[in-house]
């Protein structure tokens, strides 16, 4: 008995009043009156790192591909497609991306790095293996990340070599003043 009275007093208690819900009187707050200006945007790369960080990959795609709008192609917006584009499994159009990156900044380390795990993904662990190179060699060995891929890398190439040495075609490239440079290809 005493549940019930207490059940009436908080029923009681939350009774419905008009100011609770919207009609033809109150519409709401009138929109912030001014354009709103460009500096005041939010950035598509910006967007588009917090979408994957929440593992939406598409819609990051779409914010990356925005953002050629505001930036043009950079080597930041094309390595932040290529990214997306390797965890939507697309790798042939990651790869494009993340080449094209790394030739328009040679020195961009996330996207040499991406490009060694699209490489390896792709079956080509000595590619993956000079990318994984290059990412460390600019990073100057800090990544703990990187330094992991390029052990799996040199693991990976070395059992290619190992287990089909006859496989293996070897290209001799002139470095100049008498230097040269013995290369493994599959």
């Amino acid at each position: 008995m005493i549940r019930i009275a207490v059940l009436f007093l908080v029923l009681a208690g939350c009774e419905i009043t008009q100011t609770t819900r919207l009609d033809a009187d109150r519409v709401g707050l009138p929109a912030p009156s001014g354009t709103v200006q460009i500096q005041e945007a939010v950035d598509g790369l910006i967007v588009g790192h917090r979408l994957m960080a929440g593992g939406e990959f598409e819609l990051a795609l779409s914010a990356y591909t925005r953002a050629i709008e505001s930036q043009g192609l950079t080597s930041d917006v094309l390595s932040a497609i290529g990214s997306a584009n390797l965890r939507l499994g697309r790798l042939g159009q990651a790869e494009q991306f993340l080449t094209t990156a790394v030739e328009r900044d040679p020195e961009f380390v996330p996207a040499w790095n991406n490009l060694g795990v699209v490489q390896i993904n792709r079956g080509n662990p000595i590619g993956a293996r000079a990318s994984f190179e290059r990412a460390f060699a600019l990073d100057n060995g800090d990544s703990d990340q990187i330094r992991s891929n390029l052990i799996l890398a040199i693991e990976l190439s070395s059992q290619i070599s190992a287990e089909n040495p006859e496989e293996t075609d070897f290209l001799l490239v002139r470095r100049g003043n008498g230097r040269y440079l013995l290369l493994g290809q599959n």
